[in-house]
């Protein structure tokens, strides 16, 4: 099946890679983050650090599992990651109250205090990227994305990124 690109959205030029999805995404979040990078480095954290700090940010505990395909990163490089972030005092284990069988990782109160000045720098420069696109189009290409990101965890046996 082929696609008419949008009137408004010009043809992709010849080469593969230009219309290839899976390289526009990557090369996308490349360039983003590499614009935040800086900023994270100067908060003293590695990206894997700024990852899980922002992920664990909400409060909710999540198991090493779940903070592995969230933050992209093998189950045994999260175990070591977690096991330093506990020592520096950014994270902490703990029972999960519904089954204590599962143990889940937390942020601290000095991991949130380490994070939350990195938390509204990404929203600043979320929103840099995204000014003169319309409301609309941030929330579809945000759903977009979501939507392909359930699909692939769905295709892998993951249930959905809650």
């Amino acid at each position: 099946m082929s696609r008419k690109p949008a009137p408004d959205c010009p043809a992709p030029p010849g080469r593969f890679i230009d219309g290839y999805l899976s390289y526009l995404l990557a090369r996308a979040s490349h360039t983003v983050y590499r614009e935040f990078h800086a900023q994270v480095q100067a908060a003293g954290l590695g990206s894997l650090e700024w990852r899980l700090l922002a992920t664990l940010s909400d409060g909710d505990g999540l198991t090493i599992g779940e903070l592995a395909r969230e933050i992209l990163a093998q189950q045994p490089t999260l175990t070591k990651l977690v096991q330093r972030m506990e020592k520096a005092g950014w994270v902490r284990r703990g029972a999960d109250p519904a089954d204590a069988r599962r143990t889940l990782v937390f942020e601290t109160k000095q991991g949130r205090a380490t994070v939350a000045a990195l938390l509204a720098q990404a929203k600043l420069h979320e929103d840099t990227l995204l000014e003169g696109f319309s409301e609309r189009d941030v929330t579809a290409l945000k759903k977009i994305l979501r939507t392909l990101i359930d699909r692939g965890d769905a295709s892998a046996g993951q249930g959905p990124i809650t």
